[in-house]
């Protein structure tokens, strides 16, 4: 929970401010430091992972509003450096509200860099101008159109322009319709500011067609004599000048160069379209004030790479994942990300935490994402995992009856835990992505007379139920990775098994091809003894399989 505000009377109590009946019996009561601390230690840890999880150019986002802020900003400046600050960003919520004095319609949305130097040479940062990469659409239809012809390119962007209403995001760039063969430029002020400067620059511009110095802003020029050569010795020149000397030049500030822009520090987005469309994937009444996930997707698309992931310690229903699936779809990207949520108890049947919230919210979302954009290649799929203890017995002996300590110690996998536990468990030991793809196969061995001839058995009715008994064993074998890692988790490999499970996972082995080393790990209890163990071993390094391990 990230609300410790809820019980002012108990605290108050319980730290001696009131008496019975809730009486004062200080002046000076402190109303609030408990839950402040409380969030603060909360949040402390929480901050201190994000930044050691952080890429250098990596960067956080926490969304908070005025009852912790100045607390927030305080930490943030301890953990990640008050010199990677980069913005408190307002984002007003809606246009009115009720407030006895002042209506708070606003939070924050606090942002803080690993590096700064790192964010700002990865760069990113930008978001697209609205409407215009419609515009530049528009306009190399019109280029088509008219074959370079830039008069009549000028005309049909005046007249495409007027057609537009007021309102359309297009319109705001209807100031863009000069054309030359770099692109579409609007013929921006070449003055330099009215700062009262006499330095300003005022060398002469000679006009390209009568040769004649052309007019002079009486604030002098935007560019220095070198920058305006520069300028002007570009093919085709970055001057836009009049018809004759009479007129001032003016700069091209061409659309394709500009179309992107800082991230404002306020803005406006209505925070009830985030309600609703919560409530239209899971149902009305589950969950108050989620994120925006239009709001999520610029910040993300703001501040990631194609592939970077992003992780929510707070997922509450799910916004940032559904966010991350938008951007993707967008960009036909392969962003992932990572979401952390507490199964707080809502005490309602149909969703009993809010971690079956987030589950069910991003199901829906997919599907939804899916069959919006039929031909969208990405994955929408996610693998919930929930925090618990090793799946290995740890050894912790009891001295004073060490024998059956060491025989409960034999089998040292948890018997109550699954297969797929213990192999989830696997890929963290090893380090490998928990969303690396997984593929099971059954081998069933076949025990041929020749193979049966190898098992030295002193017994041969003894071999005989050994062989009757393989016959009938199954082996579920897991490939992670295509191939780079092989797992058969069987609670029992009989000594008959042995050659046919070895040559099963070396023909799979062969069909995968990985493009790496293959480690093949086994239950150790499952042997029947070491030397089956042993020649297991030996078959498959025989077939180039060398890592081969036991748990």
């Amino acid at each position: 929970p990230d609300n410790f505000q809820d019980n002012i009377k108990n605290y108050l109590e319980l730290t001696g401010q009131t008496g019975e009946g809730g009486k004062k019996l200080s002046s000076n009561t402190e109303a609030s430091g408990r839950f402040h601390t409380d969030w603060l230690n909360m949040m402390y840890p929480r901050l201190k992972l994000a930044r050691n999880l952080l890429r250098e150019d990596g960067v956080i986002f926490i969304s908070i509003d005025d009852n912790e802020a100045k607390n927030l900003r305080a930490v943030c400046d301890e953990v990640f450096g008050e010199e990677n600050f980069v913005a408190q960003i307002v984002w007003q919520r809606s246009k009115k509200g009720d407030a006895k004095l002042i209506a708070n319609v606003h939070e924050y949305i606090v942002c803080y860099v690993r590096d700064q130097v790192a964010s700002i040479e990865a760069g990113l940062w930008r978001r697209k101008k609205e409407g215009a990469e419609e515009v530049l659409a528009q306009y190399a239809t019109f280029k088509r159109q008219f074959t370079g012809d830039h008069t009549r390119i000028r005309e049909a962007m005046q007249e495409w322009n007027r057609g537009l209403a007021e309102t359309d995001a297009r319109k705001g760039h209807k100031h863009y319709n000069w054309s030359d063969d770099r692109g579409l430029y609007f013929a921006a002020d070449f003055a330099g500011p009215d700062d009262g400067r006499e330095s300003r620059p005022r060398h002469d511009i000679l006009h390209p067609i009568t040769g004649k110095p052309c007019k002079k802003p009486s604030t002098g020029w935007r560019w220095d004599e070198a920058k305006t050569t520069w300028a002007l010795e570009q093919l085709p020149p970055r001057i836009h000048f009049g018809q004759d000397e009479t007129t001032i030049p003016n700069r091209k500030s061409y659309l394709e160069e500009i179309s992107v822009e800082p991230y404002p520090s306020v803005f406006y987005r209505d925070g009830r379209s985030a309600t609703l469309e919560v409530e239209g994937l899971v149902g009305k009444g589950w969950f108050q004030f989620p994120k925006n996930t239009d709001v999520l997707a610029e910040l993300v698309e703001l501040t990631t790479g194609q592939e970077d992931t992003i992780l929510d310690f707070f997922a509450g229903s799910g916004s940032s994942g559904h966010a991350v699936w938008n951007v993707n779809k967008a960009l036909q990207a392969k962003r992932k990300f990572i979401l952390v949520q507490l199964p707080e108890p809502t005490e309602r049947k149909e969703y009993p935490t809010i971690a079956e919230i987030t589950k069910e919210r991003l199901r829906r979302a997919g599907k939804k994402v899916k069959e919006e954009n039929p031909l969208f290649p990405g994955d929408v799929g996610f693998r919930v995992f929930k925090l618990a203890s090793s799946n290995i017995r740890a050894w912790e002996p009891d001295r004073d009856k060490l024998a059956e300590t060491l025989l409960d110690a034999v089998e040292h996998l948890k018997t109550d835990r699954t297969e797929q536990d213990i192999l989830f468990e696997l890929l963290l030991k090893l380090g490998l992505d928990l969303c690396v793809p997984i593929e099971t196969r059954t081998i069933h061995p076949q025990i041929s007379p020749i193979i049966a001839d190898k098992i030295k058995n002193k017994s041969g009715a003894h071999l005989r139920e050994s062989v009757s008994s393989a016959d009938n064993h199954a082996f579920q074998i897991h490939s992670i990775g295509g191939g780079s890692l092989l797992v058969c988790l069987s609670t029992a490999i009989p000594q008959a098994d042995v050659e046919p499970l070895a040559l099963g996972l070396v023909a799979w082995h062969k069909e995968l091809k990985p493009a790496g080393e293959t480690t093949v790990v086994f239950r150790d209890s499952a042997f029947a003894d070491d030397v089956a163990k042993t020649n297991l071993t030996a078959i498959l390094q025989q077939h180039g399989l060398e890592n081969v391990r036991s748990l």
